[in-house]
């Protein structure tokens, strides 16, 4: 939730807009939940921490697999339609909570030794232009497309059981990675009380070099619920 916080600001400020727009204008105040997929790539070199090829590796070489990209995410934003059809936005969806992305050194068997783990959490966030063709007090159909950037965070977590203290765990921040990211998305706005609103969404994001995973193609998922502000 503090991750979701930092972007507020932006949303003030945006609303703040408002007052400058024309009397058509609207300010859509939106949070979402769905779930974004991309699939693993060969696995990471644990040696070089670099990408496997895929083809086998060399003697000494340890190839783990990982994990694909199929994560619950959690959305904050904000849409301001400046004309009829035609209006802005800016959305950041996050991964709540850690996944785990690969096993960097396997559990060796014996009392009060755990695992490495390697985990990920994943944030895209992107400035839309916004389109609706079609439009109406009860509905309307969007269009969205935009460019931000995609946010991995990598944590290294580790567990023990059978000491003096119990089980025992903890996770750190290892390092992170940035990316460019394109966005496009197709949306249905539907007013189901006043200016209270739910809106399904089908997202695409391009990442380039998005060697993390096997694609630089992300799908997401996302109902979006908010209030619009202004007139419509």
């Amino acid at each position: 939730m503090t991750r979701i916080c930092r972007y507020l600001p932006l949303l003030v400020l945006t609303l703040f807009c408002v007052q400058f727009a024309s009397a058509q204008s609207t300010f859509d105040f939106n949070m979402g939940f769905g779930a974004a997929q991309a699939k693993a790539n060969a696995g990471i070199d644990t040696t070089t921490g670099l990408a496997c090829s895929g083809a086998g590796t060399s003697a000494g070489d340890i190839c783990a697999p990982t994990s694909s990209l199929s994560s619950f995410m959690l959305g904050v934003g904000g849409n301001l339609m400046l004309w009829k059809h035609f209006g802005v936005g800016f959305n950041a969806d996050i991964q709540p909570s850690q996944a785990k992305y690969a096993v960097l050194s396997p559990a060796i068997p014996s009392e009060g030794q755990g695992e490495t783990d390697l985990r990920t959490r994943i944030t895209f966030y992107q400035f839309d232009g916004i389109y609706e063709p079609y439009s109406t007090k009860k509905a309307s159909f969007q269009l969205i497309g935009g460019i931000g950037g995609t946010n991995v965070k990598f944590y290294e977590f580790q567990g023990s059981g059978g000491t003096l203290l119990g089980n025992t765990s903890y996770s750190q921040y290892a390092s992170s990675a940035n990316h460019l990211n394109v966005h496009g998305g197709v949306a249905m706005q539907i007013y189901v009380s006043g200016n209270f609103f739910i809106r399904p969404q089908f997202d695409i994001h391009y990442v380039p070099n998005f060697i993390q995973f096997g694609t630089n193609l992300v799908t997401e998922e996302m109902v979006w619920v908010g209030y619009s502000f202004g007139n419509r």
